[in-house]
């Protein structure tokens, strides 16, 4: 098999929605199905003591939250997927941010009883802003929720996406019997008591043959025949094309914990979702299919394995073909770099892969070289754009509890604000350690990785910030008059990038009319 044809088998997508959705679930399913685990793990059950597999890290087998993106790969049908599990809690939304740059589609999840929720129309927003085809699955039709028209009414208002559905449930809650798949022309009813495993389904070509009316009664089987022949009138065809781009979203019905509809879900993603897409960089747009190397990195994660203090890089790849232990540029540094122990992932375990191509995610060792949105190319100058960072809104001084775990605690720190989840800023007065984060709980999964992972304690202490501002210098004059002025409200960041930590709306809006020859960038990648 050519790079060419390699690359077309690759579907690399995101799983988003507001928390306790049920995201981490539908994983759990999709990779049951495509035969990559055994048995699905569920994130909160007292019946299965099982933990979702793409939730591995210690602190999230305890709350039942993802707070970390983690990665999956697995084959299915001749294709190779990639499957990216993000945070759904607002909380950690700059990680899920990051990761939507590396993915070519995604799979949105509402919860059919509480539809549209606001963390829903945020990431959507960030979809919709590249243009990435988005898939989505109503879940939780084992319990009662919103009539499903009604819901794509919700979600089409409140989103803004035009939808069309390719399944449909019969009935609801303790009614729900399955789903007609309209995208198969077929209908599937899960048969047994045992819900946690996959069942049998009996499939039936024609909406209209008597057979369903023997299986889900007379009255369910013709209220489904009356809302198909609805969606007909109501909703356009579906489109393949008009979805690559982004333009319509086919809908599914199902109950992921239940496995009804995740099946059919995972069949018509493998058919029509999209292949690598091209990438935008500074210089150029890179095409998956071009012969030379791309790839940038657009998370990092400390400690994927607690005994050995390792740090991974995750890169997707843009363009061309990865090789194992060849040389690339590292284009910030302009360093040239090579990879004994490049990984592929499925969320904690690792294998070392020996080649990957345009759409794959790389794990790649780091020992501190790298920073989120840095590139590697062949030879080429290459930046590629989008990967957002934004100001904290949260921030706190931490303060070392122990004295005699003072290396730990700055080692432990410094590592974990290279994952971009949080940021450490250091005052010019007194070389304080501030750490701004865009959600509070990130200070709760800081103090225990600290504690758990490098053996240090910490405590908070608030620190009075509106928004950390990265200062751009155009008069030198002003620049000191400034520095002399704001001294107790500078920090350097950790790139030693300057920082004005305005204490409120009002003494930032002063400072930008005071001080013309300064710009304040609430980004840090401004230059």
């Amino acid at each position: 098999m050519n790079v060419n044809q390699e690359i077309e088998r690759r579907r690399t997508f995101g799983i988003i929605s507001h928390p306790d959705a049920g995201k981490t679930t539908l994983t759990e399913k999709l990779l049951l199905f495509g035969g990559a685990i055994q048995e699905a793990g569920a994130v909160k059950s007292n019946k299965i003591k099982k933990t979702a597999t793409s939730d591995f890290m210690e602190i999230e087998k305890q709350r039942g939250i993802s707070v970390a993106t983690s990665v999956m790969g697995f084959g299915y049908k001749d294709k190779r997927i990639n499957i990216l599990d993000t945070p759904g809690h607002q909380d950690f939304a700059e990680d899920t941010y990051r990761t939507l740059t590396a993915v070519d589609s995604v799979i949105l999840v509402i919860d059919v009883a509480k539809g549209v929720e606001a963390q829903t129309e945020k990431l959507a927003e960030v979809c919709r802003m590249r243009d990435t085809p988005i898939m989505v699955f109503i879940n939780k039709l084992d319990r009662e929720g919103k009539d499903a028209f009604d819901l794509l009414d919700e979600v089409e208002q409140k989103i803004g996406l035009s939808l069309c559905p390719l399944s449909w449930p019969i009935g609801m809650g303790q009614d729900f019997q399955g789903v007609y798949d309209i995208w198969s022309k077929s209908l599937k009813l899960y048969l047994g008591s045992n819900k946690q495993k996959v069942q049998e389904s009996v499939s039936i070509d024609d909406i209209n043959d008597p057979q369903i009316d023997e299986l889900v009664g007379e009255s369910a089987a013709k209220r489904l025949r009356e809302e198909v022949e609805l969606i007909t009138e109501v909703y356009e065809d579906f489109d393949v094309e008009m979805y690559r781009q982004g333009l319509l979203s086919p809908v599914f019905f199902g109950s992921a914990l239940n496995n009804f509809g995740v099946n059919e879900l995972l069949d018509c993603f493998v058919e029509i979702a999209p292949s690598p897409q091209p990438k935008r960089a500074e210089e150029r747009v890179v095409k998956p299919n071009e012969d030379k190397f791309s790839a940038f990195i657009f998370k990092i994660h400390a400690n994927m394995d607690p005994n050995h203090r390792n740090r991974l890089a995750f890169a997707k790849v843009v363009s061309g073909s990865f090789e194992r232990n060849k040389n690339y540029l590292h284009v910030r540094s302009n360093k040239k770099m090579k990879f004994s122990a490049p990984m592929t992932f499925f969320a904690s375990k690792k294998s070392v892969v020996d080649n990957a191509y345009a759409g794959d995610i790389v794990g790649l060792p780091d020992s501190g070289n790298f920073r989120i949105g840095d590139s590697f190319t062949e030879g080429e100058q290459l930046q590629f754009k989008d990967i957002p960072s934004f100001s904290p809104e949260h921030f706190r001084f931490i303060n070392n509890d122990d004295p005699m775990k003072a290396k730990q605690l700055n080692k432990g720190v410094d590592q974990l604000m290279d994952e971009g989840v949080a940021q450490l800023f250091t005052l010019e007065t007194n070389g304080r350690k501030i750490i701004g984060t865009v959600g509070a709980l990130q200070y709760e999964v800081i103090q225990y990785r600290l504690e758990h992972e490098y053996g240090a304690k910490c405590s908070y202490e608030n620190f009075p910030c509106y928004k950390a501002c990265w200062v751009e210098v155009h008069d030198e004059a002003q620049f000191n008059e400034f520095k002399a002025q704001k001294s107790r409200y500078l920090a350097r960041d950790k790139f030693n990038q300057l920082v004005f930590m305005a204490d409120s709306s009002f003494s930032l809006q002063m400072t930008k009319d005071k001080f013309p020859g300064l710009t304040f960038h609430l980004k840090s990648e401004f230059t």
